[in-house]
């Protein structure tokens, strides 16, 4: 166990760059599920092995091996090595489920407080008009989603521009786009390392929605237009007042790479076209998925070798 449970701990520091490479070469929907999935993964492993690591610890106390009627402290590793470990995998594993409350908490306090700013301000249909000058739109979501827009926005735009704009915000409602940020900020929180997929989950989500507005409006230059004018239009001013920091919108994010991508290729854009590029990204698809399992792998055999451990001190007290 002392070996396997640090694995899930190191892995990251392949997965990460593994998956964002592998992501660019994706279509935007399979690249964001394929971050938030590795996310989530590796996430998972680390509170696991953390979890591990506490346990073999607590089980060498007195206290705690006349609970699990151990007669002997466990076999596995060195007292010297695993009590310290242990301790500073419990003081972890309490930090990060203290973290994570807090954020999921701070997550629906921001939404609830965005709804409430918003409720009182003309709504058609799931369309919500601030009368803020500066401009700016967003997807809040919630039951039932909002788009949205100050009035300032839609004196910057042509009538099917905005169209776009709001094609873009309903298809981060529709996707349940907030969860996706959310669960990656989760996973930072569980692993700093994951933090490394955040920007790359953020740029695939907003292609998501601009390939989806592209598809509603039948217009790819128009969504781009309708983009980048946003985005130009919004500049430096300061976004509406108790807009949510977890929202998504169409002027964030690197604006013209997204641009680039709708007015020079289709929605299967980053696909590699040549041989040798499908034969990497396979590569690093295969490496990735490597990473991911040796990680799951060395969790369940820490656990396998603890579960052993616990027996065979039980076993001497029968």
């Amino acid at each position: 166990m002392i070996i396997a449970v640090w694995i899930p701990l190191l892995m990251p520091l392949l997965a990460v760059p593994a998956a964002r490479r592998l992501a660019e070469s994706l279509p935007p929907r399979a690249a964001a599920w394929l971050l938030t999935g590795c996310a989530a993964l590796l996430a998972g492993c680390t509170t696991a092995a953390l979890g591990l690591l506490a346990a073999a610890g607590a089980l060498r106390l007195p206290p705690v091996a006349a609970l699990g009627h151990l007669s002997l402290p466990l076999a596995d590793g060195d007292p010297a090595v695993m009590l310290p470990a242990a301790g500073a995998a419990g003081v972890l594993l309490a930090a990060c489920a203290l973290a994570a409350a807090y954020r999921a908490r701070r997550h629906r306090t921001e939404l609830r407080t965005a709804r409430r700013a918003t409720a009182p301000h003309p709504v058609s249909g799931d369309l919500c008009v601030l009368p803020d000058a500066e401009p700016d739109a967003y997807a809040l979501p919630g039951r039932p989603g909002r788009v949205v827009v100050t009035a300032g926005m839609l004196r910057a735009l042509p009538a099917a521009e905005r169209e776009a704009l709001f094609a873009h915000e309903r298809a981060h409602l529709a996707a349940r786009h907030h969860l996706f940020l959310l669960t990656a900020a989760l996973a930072e929180i569980c692993h700093p390392l994951l933090h490394g997929l955040r920007a790359p989950l953020a740029y695939a989500l907003e292609r998501w929605a601009d390939e989806a507005a592209a598809a509603r409006v039948g217009d790819r230059r128009v969504t781009a237009r309708a983009i980048g004018r946003a985005a130009l239009a919004a500049g430096p001013h300061a976004p509406a007042p108790h807009r949510p920091r977890t929202v998504l919108a169409a002027t964030t994010g690197p604006v013209p790479r997204r641009v680039a991508a709708l007015l020079g290729s289709g929605p299967a854009a980053g696909r590699p076209r040549t041989r040798s590029g499908f034969r990497g990204r396979r590569l690093v698809a295969a490496a990735l998925l490597s990473c991911v399992t040796f990680s799951a792998a060395a969790a369940l055999d820490a656990a396998a070798d603890l579960h052993a451990s616990v027996e065979v001190a039980q076993g001497e007290a029968r």
